[in-house]
């Protein structure tokens, strides 16, 4: 129901998008998630995500689509391009201003004042920004190409895009050269577009465009080059000298290779069962050659179904089951099979995980912080540790608080003579560690009690340090992970997963991860009452394998993961 609805409202939103675009974007079969977030000027804003990227954002009753979906169809909207510095400047908050618009040999777009419209960079058709014509093009002809042409809303590199698996841009040619790239007077026309920029006072054009021109011209004429000898060549995918085979082919090439290389290298037997839509876009497509782009759709096949179909029936290399309605999953891989073991790594895939690996860009296990209780100093105790120079405020170790207050017992004189297990109670204990009524009658305490009556009156505070990183100290006691189990309609559990984001954990990646370990369905929400904070609800009682997954995966200790205690018991019905 909720695909259809927004399948309809974006066929009415973007009518350019064909029945193939729409149906690729939102597939029907595909399970799409709805989150409800709040910008930081307090706009209601709701995302529609459909494995784990968000594909559109409604704000204020208008549909927008994200850079994921962009990339994906990069002629979608109508586009203003500008100089690469400026991104810089957009993913800021700074919208975009036309003295930084950089025109084609077609001109502006036609747009319409409120119109949604994208942000391209020189060189690279894929959108980098999304957002609302601030004026209609013929406005912006009549200002002189002077004032704001782009109402931003979302960007590359903002905290929409990094709500997704943070991928970048892709390269895709342009086919018209910017104007200002052109012609004989480069120099005058960059003088006269600095000035325009100065004269601006919210600009966002780039000081360093004309620095920068040479280098932009020389990339054109790569790309021109590139262009032709792939049009020398019948339009080659992969740009290899007489190569005579048709794209299609080469793209089943392709397809097969990262596929066998996904199994070799990526998938464990752990991970099984395994969603194919995970191991194409975890998996496969991080096995693609740099420099080459995968796209099922220009191979044979058309659909990942159907290639996985041909792998199972005629190479008998894995086998895939329907566990639930309209979503497959990969529930075993032969790895004995003939065809997997006599391949090999391409020289380049293999040069480039070196590559990676050493260059510190793959995936960095996760390492649980380090959580220590702190007791910080109130304004009550403040003339207990005067003599040791720590003010109201100041966050100290169990260690460090006993070591300061027997220094001032001793210093004081304080241990009783005849009995060295106590301690005299001279008026600044008496003020900060007793009560009233024990002002009279307590006279001495022992050396357990006093320190006992010390850390209770002190403010409780915690320290989490995260590898690598600087420690945080923070208020109150170290809040637990909670899992609950509720009930929603007709009697049906869920489990609810929060506070992962205290400990450095992803919820997003934990929903993901449990997902593909019990095959159930599993959805993000805002956490009520708490800013930036995200609950994971999966179906079922799944408090066994939560637990399973916090402790012994993520190394979570014991003592801050609250309501293991709710998993089903032996025998019974989750």
């Amino acid at each position: 129901m909720i695909t259809r609805k927004l399948r309809a409202d974006i066929s009415a939103a973007f009518p350019s998008l064909s029945v193939e675009e729409l149906n690729e974007l939102v597939p029907n079969k595909e399970e799409l998630n709805i989150v409800k977030i709040y910008a930081h000027k307090g706009d209601a804003v709701t995302l529609y995500v459909l494995h784990k990227n968000p594909i559109f954002f409604q704000l204020e009753k208008q549909l927008f689509p994200t850079v994921y979906t962009l990339w994906r169809c990069p002629n979608m909207l109508p586009a203003f391009t500008t100089w690469p510095p400026v991104l810089q400047k957009l993913s800021g908050g700074a919208d975009l201003m036309l003295p930084g618009v950089v025109l084609s040999t077609s001109g502006l777009p036609e747009v319409n004042r409120g119109e949604c419209c994208a942000v391209t960079l020189v060189m690279n058709r894929a959108p980098v920004a999304v957002g609302t014509a601030a004026m209609s093009s013929a406005e912006m002809r009549n200002s002189g190409m002077k004032g704001k042409g782009v109402n931003v809303l979302h960007t590359y590199m903002d905290q929409l895009w990094a709500f997704g698996d943070k991928t970048h841009p892709p390269v895709i040619p342009v086919t018209n050269s910017p104007t200002q790239v052109e012609g004989e007077e480069e120099g005058e026309e960059c003088e006269e577009e600095e000035e325009e920029v100065k004269d601006s006072s919210e600009n966002v054009a780039v000081e360093t465009a004309c620095q920068s021109l040479q280098e932009l011209k020389l990339a054109e004429n790569e790309v021109l080059k590139e262009e032709s000898v792939e049009d020398k060549e019948g339009e080659n995918i992969d740009g290899e000298e007489g190569d005579s085979r048709s794209p299609q082919e080469q793209m089943d090439e392709l397809l097969l290779q990262c596929f066998l290389h996904a199994l070799k290298t990526k998938v464990k037997k752990s991970e099984l069962p395994l969603l194919t839509s995970t191991f194409l876009r975890n998996h496969m497509v991080s096995c693609c050659p740099r420099g080459k782009q995968l796209d099922i759709k220009k191979s044979s096949y058309k659909k990942l179904s159907k290639f996985l179909q041909i792998m199972q029936r005629d190479h008998s290399l894995l086998q895939v089951k329907e566990l639930s309605k309209g979503v497959e999953s990969i529930v075993d891989v032969d790895w004995r099979n003939p065809e997997l073991c006599s391949f090999k790594i391409p020289e380049d895939c293999a040069l480039e995980k070196e590559f990676e690996e050493g260059d510190g860009a793959c995936e960095v296990e996760y390492q649980p912080p380090e959580i220590t209780p702190l007791y910080g100093v109130t304004a009550r105790l403040e003339p207990l540790f005067q003599d040791a120079h720590k003010k109201k405020g100041t966050s100290l170790k169990a260690t460090e608080v006993r070591n300061i207050i027997t220094e001032y017992v001793k210093k004081n004189e304080l241990v009783n003579e005849i009995n060295k297990n106590y301690v005299i109670i001279n008026p600044t204990l008496c003020d900060c560690l007793l009560e009233k009524s024990e002002y009279q009658e307590v006279e001495m305490l022992k050396w357990d009690d006093l320190i006992s009556r010390t850390l209770i009156r002190m403010q409780a505070c915690h320290e989490v340090l995260f590898p690598g990183q600087p420690p945080v100290v923070k208020k109150g006691q170290m809040e637990p992970i909670d899992i609950t189990v509720a009930s929603r309609g007709s009697n049906k559990k869920v489990t609810v997963i929060k506070n992962l984001e205290a400990f450095g954990l992803d919820p997003a990646m934990v929903a993901e991860a449990l997902q593909h370990q019990v095959q159930a369905s599993c959805v993000l929400h805002d956490c009520p009452g708490a800013k930036n904070r995200v609950l994971v609800q999966i179906q079922g009682n799944q408090v066994q394998h939560v637990g399973k997954l916090l402790l012994d995966r993520y190394q979570i200790p014991r003592k801050y993961v609250q309501g293991l205690d709710k998993a089903p018991k032996p025998g019974k019905k989750k």
